[in-house]
C-alpha cells in the first residue's frame, strides 16, 4: 500500500480479529481440596466488589474488497485493485473507531473482516459462509455487482445487510433486508424538486437535457415531485439542448423573476457549452441553476461561474470541518492511525458508531422505523420500502456562495 494507509494494520486485523472493547480474560475459579476447611465469614468482613458481567459481544461481519491475494510475495496490485484496497482500509479504520466509540459505554463487539476481492463469485461464496451470515449485522459488500451476488444468497434470512457506499437503486437488488446508506439519485432529484416547489416557488422550471436516456433517472422523479407538490401549477418544460442553443426558450423567459433551470447532465462537453450559454442568458434574464450532485467533484466546473449562475446542487457527502465533533474525530483518528482520514474513513466512522449504538441498545433492525442519526459525513433518515429494505433519503441542498458551497437546507 502507498503512503500512510497502514495496510499491514488491516492485515493484522484480519488475522487476529477486531473486538471493541478488547476481549478480557476471566480467570477460572480453583476447586477446593476435600481436606480444605471451609472459611467462616465474619459479619464485619468487607464484601468483595460485585463485578458487572461483561456485555455479550455482538458479531458484525464486514465484507470489503481488500484484494489481499495481491499483497502476497510476488504479486502486484493493479491500479483499480489498489484503489479498492485503499478505500477498504480507510473505511475499516473509520468503522473500527466508530465501534470503539460505541463500546466506550460498555457495549462489546466482535468484528469479523472478510475479503470480497471485488469479485461477484467471491461475494456469492461469502453469502453461503455460516460465519458471515450468522452475525447480528452484515456490512458490505461495496460494489453493486458484488452486493447483488451476495444478497441473492440471503433473501430468506432476516439479517440486516448494509450497503455502505454504493448509491445504486435498491430495486437493483430487491432484498427486503438491505439497508442503503448512500441516497440513490432518485432522492437527490426529489430533494431538489421539493426545495424548488416550497422555497423558490417559480411559475416555470426548465429541464435542459443532453439527450442521454440515463438522465431520466433524475428527470422522472423530479417532474413527479414538482407536479405532486404544486398540483401541476408549476409548469415543467423539458428541452434537449444542442450545441448550447437556448434561443427556443427566449420567448418563455421572464426578466422580472428568477428563471429556474435544472441540468441533470454529467457530460463535460455538454456542460461547458450549456453553462456558457446560460451565462450569456443571465445578462438579460435572472437565472437560477440546479445541477447534478456529481458536479461538486468536477474540477472543470469553476466556482466563479456557478456562483454567477446562482447554482444549487444536492449532496450527501458534505463534511463540516469547522464543527467541534469533526475536529474531535480528526484528533482521535490521527492519534490512532498516524494519518489523515479520507471521506471513506469518515463514512466508516459514522456507520460504525450508528450501528454500534443500535446493537448496544438492542434495537430491532427488522422493524419499519430505524432511528435518525446526524453524522459527520451525512445524516441518516430511513424509509422502509416493501421488498427493497431501508433507504436513507436525507440529502442536503448546497449553494455556491463566496466561491464555496454553503448548506442552505
Amino acid at each position: 500500500m502507498s503512503g500512510n494507509k497502514w495496510f499491514m494494520f488491516v492485515l493484522a486485523a484480519l488475522i487476529i480479529g477486531a473486538c471493541s472493547p478488547k476481549v478480557r480474560t476471566v480467570p477460572t475459579s480453583t476447586v477446593k481440596a476435600e481436606t480444605e476447611k471451609p472459611v467462616v465469614k465474619q459479619d464485619n468482613a468487607e464484601k468483595p466488589p460485585v463485578k458487572t458481567p461483561e456485555a455479550k459481544a455482538s458479531a458484525i461481519s464486514l465484507v470489503l474488497p481488500l484484494n489481499l491475494d495481491h499483497a502476497a510475495a510476488g504479486q502486484n496490485y493493479t491500479v483499480a485493485n489498489l484503489k479498492a484496497a485503499n478505500m477498504s482500509a480507510d473505511y475499516y479504520q473509520g468503522f473500527k473507531l466508530g465501534l470503539d466509540s460505541a463500546a466506550a459505554e460498555g457495549a462489546n463487539f466482535k468484528l469479523q473482516v472478510f475479503d470480497s476481492k471485488g469479485d461477484a463469485a467471491q461475494a456469492h461464496s461469502l453469502g453461503l459462509n455460516p460465519q458471515v451470515k450468522n452475525a447480528e449485522l452484515i456490512v458490505g459488500p461495496v460494489f453493486p455487482d458484488d452486493v447483488k451476488a451476495f444478497t441473492d444468497m440471503l433473501k430468506t434470512a432476516r439479517k440486516p445487510i448494509v450497503s455502505p457506499l454504493s448509491p445504486a437503486a435498491p430495486a437493483t437488488f430487491k432484498n427486503q433486508n438491505l439497508i442503503t446508506i448512500t441516497p440513490p439519485l432518485e432522492y437527490h432529484a426529489i430533494s431538489a424538486a421539493t426545495y424548488i416547489a416550497k422555497s423558490l416557488k417559480p411559475q416555470k422550471v426548465f429541464i435542459l437535457t443532453s439527450g442521454f436516456s440515463e438522465e431520466r433517472l433524475y428527470t422522472s422523479p423530479f417532474k413527479r415531485t414538482i407536479d405532486s407538490l404544486s398540483k401541476r401549477k408549476i409548469q415543467v418544460i423539458t428541452i434537449a439542448v444542442v450545441r448550447g442553443n437556448l434561443t427556443p426558450l427566449a420567448r418563455q423567459l421572464n426578466n422580472k423573476v428568477q428563471n429556474v433551470f435544472v441540468v441533470p447532465s454529467t457530460k463535460q462537453a455538454f456542460l461547458m457549452v450549456t453553462l456558457r450559454s446560460l451565462d450569456t442568458l443571465s445578462i438579460k434574464y435572472p437565472v437560477t441553476v440546479f445541477g447534478h450532485p456529481n458536479w461538486e467533484k468536477f474540477a472543470f466546473l469553476k466556482a466563479s461561474l456557478l456562483q454567477k449562475l446562482n447554482t444549487y446542487i444536492t449532496s450527501s457527502d458534505k463534511v463540516n470541518y469547522k464543527s467541534s465533533e469533526t475536529n474531535t474525530f480528526l484528533r482521535s483518528y490521527r492519534r490512532t492511525y498516524r494519518t489523515e482520514p479520507t471521506d471513506f474513513a469518515i463514512k466508516g466512522f459514522d456507520q460504525g458508531l450508528y450501528f454500534g449504538q443500535l446493537l448496544a441498545d438492542g434495537e430491532d433492525m427488522n422493524k419499519p422505523d430505524l432511528k435518525d442519526f446526524t453524522g459527520l459525513h451525512n445524516s441518516l433518515h430511513f424509509v422502509k420500502k416493501p421488498g427493497l429494505g431501508w433507504i436513507n433519503t436525507h440529502v442536503d441542498i448546497l449553494k455556491y456562495q463566496n466561491f464555496d458551497l454553503k448548506k442552505v437546507q
